[in-house]
């Protein structure tokens, strides 16, 4: 669902603590413009936790989310062109699923790509590997999870005949894909290639309420892969949310996907000040060893009235076969808008959490927007809500949000991820809700000495990464220059806290060659030489 093209500019690094609020809020970074932002805790450190926001922004903490580090996420085959998901599977390896951004004339998020890191998020293979191609076909929206039991990937997503057209015979479907080889390859099935198709009516391909979008795998206790997603329950007809459900790993599902609840005015609506929003379903599923493991969760928004969007949840205690009426998990009583839901399920309590913007608070200004966090102990018969957010923000309709949010929990550690505009930059913050056991709040470590680091990669085409090291706070210049010593680009020039600093610089508009950068703070200076290789 890209709607709008994003212009980047590439600074560094950022990490600024908000204060007096319930929980400590956190900007992971706001550079790049980021959002539609994804995270993900390790279970088996949870003091790493990996994020990712449109439309290239890679983040990881190696402090429980206290202090983050960014890079640019590159792809050298198939591009990267947003909607990020990150995972983790049962070896403490991230994934950070994204669309492509093809150079081959006339494709186009034309596949969705896996790439894999293997130490705690710091890094990712390069090109990865990619779940299903089909010629000059969209592929968009995509979600993956990991089954425990055996480490295999499942990842569904919405395939576009032609993006964006009304063309009746133009259609959108929901397709699914897994990989038994920690990401490598994706099955093949033979006749069908590396997917299979969970619907059976599909939907057009305008990227609006007539179009099958939102599907959001999750896994059963006993392997089960439970999917839902937003639709016309006849193709441009009712709205409402459909289920598919796979007992044998995805290898058969059902042959007609089941309406489960409706969706009243449909998933693509607008909000004031953000504009275009969604309600788009998460679907999750307890598999902890408490007294609801088994349960399957499906959460959404959806129109309770005029400027009035609510939190809606329906569980099944049966493995999708019956279903309870939709329920309002957002405990107020002053139709106001609440929009950008997700949902997850911590593992190990079985606590389920969602997350959302809310807009009860502020009298004063009707678009002035909070994040609250609905939880539910019981299984999901009834939720409490709390806002987390330190302060309310006010978005604009001329900056884009993307179309999500996130949350991620295990054993009571609970981060979630939202953006949020501050004037007119966009950043992207977390909360500390829990902390591991034996973990204390850290300052920041401030360094010792100047640092001016190698590029990452060199030679390099057409990006690289810079970073630098501060130990005080100073007035910081990092700059480009060519052979003959003429300034070609100026990447920071600006005051900066001390502590470690990132740069992605791009050499889109150079020709091949040897450059040199050079960083300026206070009286310290330090040269290091870089080649372009086109």
């Amino acid at each position: 669902m890209k709607k709008a093209l994003l212009i980047f500019l590439l600074l560094g690094i950022a990490c600024t603590v908000f204060s007096q609020s319930p929980y400590t809020n956190i900007t992971i970074s706001s550079s790049n413009s980021p959002e539609e932002p994804s995270i993900c805790i390790n279970p088996k450190n949870l003091y790493q936790v990996v994020a990712g926001a449109n439309i290239s922004s890679a983040y990881y903490s190696t402090n429980s989310g206290y202090n983050w580090t960014r890079f640019g996420l590159t792809n050298s085959s198939w591009g990267v062109w947003g909607d990020p998901c990150i995972i983790v599977d049962t070896l403490g390896h991230f994934y950070y699923f994204h669309l492509s951004n093809s150079t081959s004339p006339g494709y186009w998020i034309d596949r969705i790509v896996c790439q894999k890191s293997t130490n705690g998020g710091m890094s990712y293979n390069n090109p990865g590997s990619y779940t299903y191609f089909l010629s000059h076909k969209e592929q968009d929206k995509e979600w993956a999870v990991v089954d425990p039991r055996n480490n295999h990937i499942y990842c569904t997503w919405t395939q576009f005949d032609n993006y964006g057209t009304s063309t009746p015979t133009d259609s959108s479907k929901i397709l699914f894909s897994k990989s038994t080889d920690g990401g490598l390859t994706w099955v093949d099935w033979g006749a069908t290639g590396t997917m299979k198709r969970l619907d059976n009516l599909g939907g057009d391909c305008v990227d609006e309420d007539n179009t099958v979008e939102g599907a959001v795998p999750a896994v059963g206790p006993n392997g089960q892969i439970y999917v839902a997603w937003a639709g016309p329950l006849v193709r441009n007809s009712q709205f409402g949310i459909f289920f598919n459900k796979s007992t044998d790993g995805g290898n058969t599902w059902l042959p007609s996907a089941q309406y489960i609840a409706p969706q009243p005015g449909g998933w693509d609506y607008m909000i004031s000040g953000i504009q275009r929003a969604n309600g788009l379903p998460i679907t999750c599923c307890d598999i902890s060893n408490g007294p609801y493991r088994g349960y399957v969760y499906v959460n959404w928004t959806d129109e309770a009235g005029t400027n009035n969007h609510d939190v809606k949840f329906i569980r099944s205690t049966n493995g999708g076969v019956n279903w309870s009426a939709p329920m309002k998990v957002n405990n107020d009583t002053s139709n106001k808008e609440q929009f950008f839901c997700w949902m997850t399920v911590d593992q190990k309590t079985g606590y389920i959490y969602i997350l959302y913007y809310d807009r009860r608070d502020d009298v004063s200004n009707a678009n002035a927007t909070h994040v609250y966090i609905s939880k539910s102990t019981n299984g999901g018969a009834s939720f409490t809500d709390e806002r987390i957010s330190e302060s309310a923000f006010i978005p604009t309709s001329s900056t884009f949000f993307g179309d999500y949010t996130n949350i991620t929990a295990y054993n009571n550690v609970v981060r979630p991820i939202w953006t949020r505009l501050q004037g007119t930059s966009l950043s992207v913050l977390t909360a500390i809700i829990g902390t591991p056991t034996g973990i204390e709040q850290p300052g920041i470590t401030v360094p010792q000495d100047y640092r001016l680091e190698q590029n990452i990669p060199n030679p390099f085409n057409p990006s690289t990464t810079i970073n630098y090291t501060i130990p005080k706070d100073n007035f910081v210049t990092l700059k480009i220059y060519n052979l003959l010593g003429q300034e070609v680009a100026v990447l920071v020039n600006e005051f900066k806290k001390a502590g470690e600093h990132s740069f992605e610089f791009y050499g889109t508009n150079l020709t091949s060659g040897v450059y040199f950068y050079k960083l300026t703070a206070g009286d310290f200076t330090a040269t290091k030489k870089m080649i372009l290789n086109k």
